[in-house]
């Protein structure tokens, strides 16, 4: 098969493919490789009878089958339409191949699986506390579109991570419900990096309902970057600047719609995060192959410096081991949820607002003021310019040119 043509038959047609290298077969004896007529061992399937004696079957042509695309899985075009069943088995043969662990044929693969097989291969992701797994995946995890959750708490990504780019990505952004970026050292600078795309393209985050931005030193003013989000309904702000407060209630509710919830909510506990669907045994494949210091004949000069600095075997396993970055007890539990339809508990905080209101801070006064010089000249300058000219700052600019 090294020299051979290989032929392809589609909707009744035969053609040629050239200029593909199919994977080499697993190593046999000398023997084996010299007489045709001995049989190949992979074929078969060795089993003992009753007496002890050793006893062979032949594989099913489906089996073999599958194990030859598993070993080529980056020929392979497209998987749209074919059945899940198939899927699922090719994806396991794959697997146990040990393909995803490599680095050059990883990212199409999981890329192959998940345009056609959407959520079943990762529907949530959990990588809380594990940001030498994010790093060192990255290319294979911007493969996840289909993912309903995603939590990156304490992944120690700052305010300018590639990772934002994915977030707010149309392909992800439209199946994202649940985000958790807690603990990653981000500023109001780094929400508003964040949101960007989503407050001047009008796109991106367009389901996210569940929003935990806790242990983040961002301020009251990060607020109004999350009013482009339209479906948030359950926000977690605690361990940031933001204080317990009638004018942070009121804010909240003015902004986002929500109102301060007594009791924690179920949905930020930590429990009811998990990595799943087909590719949940590949994560932790990647965070295993991780922990045992694989050696490498070639490694980038970036991942070089890095080994050599962090000393991989040491720092991996004690990262994996270690508690989380930040200790949650010891906060006060911010959590506000977006009441219903005929709760009347948004009406009892409008006294609240009516006396908040009344005595106004200077910063308030002078943005009322703003306000209504504004609205007294609508007639001059139309709102769209309005809103144009505060969104579009410089720095909005210049962010969007990044993306």
């Amino acid at each position: 098969m090294d020299n051979s043509a290989i032929y392809v038959r589609e909707r009744g047609n035969l053609r040629r493919v050239s200029d593909i290298v199919l994977a080499q077969p697993k190593p046999v004896s000398s023997c084996r490789r010299t007489n045709p007529f001995v049989l190949r061992k992979e074929h078969f399937i060795f089993t003992y009878n009753a007496e002890g004696s050793l006893r062979y079957t032949t594989k099913s042509l489906f089996d073999t089958t599958l194990l030859f695309v598993a070993d080529n899985i980056h020929h392979v075009d497209s998987l749209v339409g074919f059945p899940e069943q198939i899927g699922d088995r090719l994806f396991s043969a794959a697997e146990e191949n040990r393909v995803f662990l490599n680095a050059d044929i990883s990212p199409k693969a999981l890329q192959l699986f998940g345009d056609a097989y959407g959520e079943m291969v990762l529907g949530s992701l959990c990588l809380r506390n594990r940001f030498p797994l994010l790093h060192e995946r990255m290319d294979e995890i911007k493969t996840f579109h289909s993912l309903k959750s995603l939590d990156l708490f304490g992944c120690r990504l700052g305010d300018d991570h590639e990772i934002f780019q994915h977030l707010t990505s149309s392909s992800l952004s439209s199946n994202l419900i649940q985000l958790f970026i807690g603990g990653n050292g981000l500023s109001d600078v780094g929400l508003q990096r964040l949101t960007a795309p989503i407050r001047m393209l009008r796109k991106g985050l367009d389901r996210l309902q569940l929003l935990d931005v806790s242990h983040n030193p961002i301020s009251v003013r990060a607020l109004r970057y999350l009013t482009c989000l339209p479906k948030l309904e359950h926000l977690d702000a605690s361990g940031t600047s933001l204080k317990l407060g009638t004018g942070l209630k009121t804010t909240i509710w003015d902004l986002l719609g929500l109102i301060y919830s007594e009791k924690p909510l179920d949905n930020f506990d930590h429990s009811r995060c998990k990595t799943e669907g087909w590719a949940e045994q590949v994560v932790n494949q990647w965070e295993t192959n991780g922990s045992q210091m694989p050696k490498q004949k070639k490694m980038d000069e970036s991942k070089t410096s890095a080994l050599h600095f962090f000393g991989r075997q040491k720092f991996v396993r004690d990262v994996l081991n270690a508690l989380p970055l930040v200790c949650e007890s010891e906060t006060e539990r911010l959590h506000f949820f977006r009441p219903a339809a005929n709760d009347p508990r948004p009406e009892k905080q409008n006294p609240s607002t009516i006396i908040h209101q009344e005595t106004p801070s200077l910063h308030n006064i002078k943005k009322r003021q703003h306000r209504s010089e504004k609205h007294d000249g609508s007639n001059e300058s139309p709102p769209t310019k309005r809103l144009s000219s505060s969104a579009l700052s410089a720095e909005d600019i210049d962010l969007m040119n990044s993306y």
